[in-house]
């Protein structure tokens, strides 16, 4: 009886705590981009490694997690501009970077103002809540103590390398061969139980404690540092800028502007011109 009267005050303490706790967790993505994936299989390879080195630097960045017991906002941090924002390849990439996220968990609501191709939207969703699989295997990340975790997740139909795929299914069919297409991911978790609130980075959340690093598909999200109950931070506010869609929504239109793009690309290739597909 008295170990589960510890146990019952243990949880109800950080219960407790985490309806308090407040802070900042600061996270870098990178994600992994095979030249021999880029364009047609008859591009240069000079152009192809080109290619995939600028596709790298929009790849590889840099977050912030501002958080309290129940909301949340995601976003980049700020950085000076080093090159100039026009350019196909800039507004490609740029259209597919992830916005603004506000997250409640109390209510299950996501927010997030999403740029595409110069319009700007506003992405009402519910969090997708994940079966975690809760492992036994544990390791450090700085000063946190952090166990894995493991789900399933459906893939993002806009991902950009999964639309290459898709195209080159339908080439290699006409040519009386298969390519599979992977429908769903294995997404792997590291949380720490030392900081009690089940968020995390991105559309991430629903384990106990928060997520400090995340594997998916070509894509590691790793935390970097962490500051508790700070002094100075970012207010967490409700996104509020863009045209208000659901996420089936912008899914359509992204694919519908996607494939008008690959036709153009067609007819600019068809008369000489650079083709590009690929992604992450």
């Amino acid at each position: 009886m008295k170990t589960l009267s510890t146990l019952i005050f243990m949880m109800l303490s950080l219960i407790s705590y985490a309806q308090d706790i407040s802070g900042q967790a600061f996270y870098e993505t990178k994600t992994t981009v095979k030249a021999s994936e880029i364009g047609r299989k008859d591009m240069d390879e000079n152009m192809r490694k080109m290619i995939a080195d600028r596709m790298k630097d929009h790849l590889e960045k840099k977050y912030v997690l501002t958080f309290n017991g129940d909301e949340s906002i995601y976003k980049e941090e700020e950085k000076l501009e080093t090159e100039s924002k026009g350019g196909m390849m800039n507004i490609m990439m740029g259209s597919f970077s992830p916005g603004i996220q506000y997250k409640n968990l109390k209510t299950n609501q996501i927010l997030e103002e999403r740029e595409f191709y110069g319009k700007q939207f506003l992405i009402k969703d519910t969090i997708n809540k994940l079966e975690w699989t809760l492992e036994k295997e544990s390791k450090q990340i700085g000063q946190y103590t952090v166990f894995k975790a493991t789900a399933i997740k459906n893939m993002d139909e806009n991902n950009l390398g999964l639309a290459r795929r898709n195209e080159d299914k339908e080439k290699e069919l006409k040519n009386g061969n298969e390519i599979e297409v992977p429908k769903k991911m294995i997404v792997t978790a590291w949380y720490t139980p030392q900081i009690p609130i089940n968020n995390g980075p991105v559309e991430y959340s629903g384990l106990p404690g928060l997520i400090l690093e995340l594997n998916f598909y070509r894509t590691t999200i790793l935390c970097s540092k962490i500051v508790m109950n700070p002094k100075e931070a970012e207010v967490i506010k409700t996104p509020k800028k863009g045209k208000e869609v659901n996420r089936a929504e912008y899914n359509k239109i992204v694919k519908v502007k996607m494939e008008e793009m690959r036709e153009n690309f067609k007819g600019r290739d068809r008369k000489g011109g650079a083709h590009f597909r690929g992604g992450n």
